[in-house]
């Protein structure tokens, strides 16, 4: 296989001022894509804000004879998200990667939950992902290109204690990443989904000392390059990415159990519990469509 490299390709990553989406804009400079580095420049909670994250990552991508601007705005904005596409279109043309990398968090155990920590942290994730999505997906249809890949979470996957606002956004974007996957099928329109764990400003006094240094960010680069590269042809994957190991996670049903043609009852539902729960005949389902068939095909 030949090197992957992104000559002729422009990129937008959101929050790459440092930490993983740093590693994201550099390497992709480095292998010829033209990067708008955008980072609103605040604290881990979103707070403040300013240049100097986003200028610094550009500053060091120009010096190695790369591409690349800078950009400030918050993708939590609607007009964030256009102001990022159209200043990526208007430096060098056109879309072709969007990587929504751009997070903060606001942790707090679910009885102390209020709006001011659940709000905010939903609209940069799953609204900041929308609010950048959808302009640049307008972009790639027109030109019948695009990559695009979502940052999703263990937590949202699995589930992390103090952590439901960041879950809950995180999980939404597997749902944004599913139906846009079909959406932008017939434009050569690529969308998969990653979960990360690595050693960044988010995690820094999260994860024990002794783990954060083995989790160097740049285990996780190549996945995200790889998805953005014209050699990924999958669409719709969720995959996981930490320390060099590199998994995917799949949403599947079993062959559950059918309670017949008429209403049931919460007894009949107890009596089957084993049968529906049950982890075997494991089977992924495309669309909706799917899910409609599985259920009729018990009454052909």
């Amino acid at each position: 296989m030949g090197k992957i490299n992104f000559s002729g390709r422009v990129a937008i990553v959101t929050g790459a001022g440092g930490g993983l989406g740093r590693t994201y804009a550099l390497e992709l400079a480095k292998r010829g894509a033209k990067v708008l580095v955008n980072d609103f420049g605040g604290s881990r909670d979103g707070s403040g804000g300013g240049s100097s994250m986003a200028d610094a990552v550009v500053e060091q991508i120009k010096a190695a004879g790369g591409e690349a601007v800078a950009n400030y705005d918050g993708v939590h904005l609607r007009e964030g998200g256009e102001n990022i596409v159209r200043q990526a279109v208007s430096a060098f043309g056109k879309v072709d990667i969007v990587i929504n990398n751009a997070g903060i968090l606001r942790d707090k155990s679910f009885t102390k939950m209020d709006e001011s920590l659940w709000d905010p942290v939903l609209a940069v994730h799953l609204k900041g992902a929308y609010n950048v999505t959808q302009p640049a997906f307008v972009n790639m249809r027109e030109n019948g290109y695009g990559r695009i890949v979502v940052t999703a979470s263990g937590t949202g996957l699995f589930g992390n204690f103090g952590q439901t606002n960041y879950g809950a956004a995180k999980l939404g974007l597997v749902g944004l990443m599913n139906s846009l996957r079909i959406e932008g099928e017939k434009y050569n329109i690529k969308v998969n989904a990653l979960a990360p764990v690595a050693g960044t400003r988010m995690t820094e006094d999260i994860m024990p000392p002794e783990v954060f240094q083995k989790l160097n960010p740049e285990f996780v680069t190549p996945v995200v390059l790889y998805l953005c590269s014209e050699t990924c042809t999958d669409s719709g994957r969720i995959l996981c990415a930490g320390a060099g190991l590199v998994q995917t996670a799949f949403i599947l049903v079993n062959d559950g159990a059918f309670l017949g043609g008429e209403p049931s009852t919460p007894e009949a539902v107890a009596e089957h519990w084993a049968k529906i729960t049950e982890q075997s005949n494991l089977k992924k389902l495309n669309n909706v469509m799917d899910q409609s068939m599985e259920i009729m095909k018990h009454y052909s």
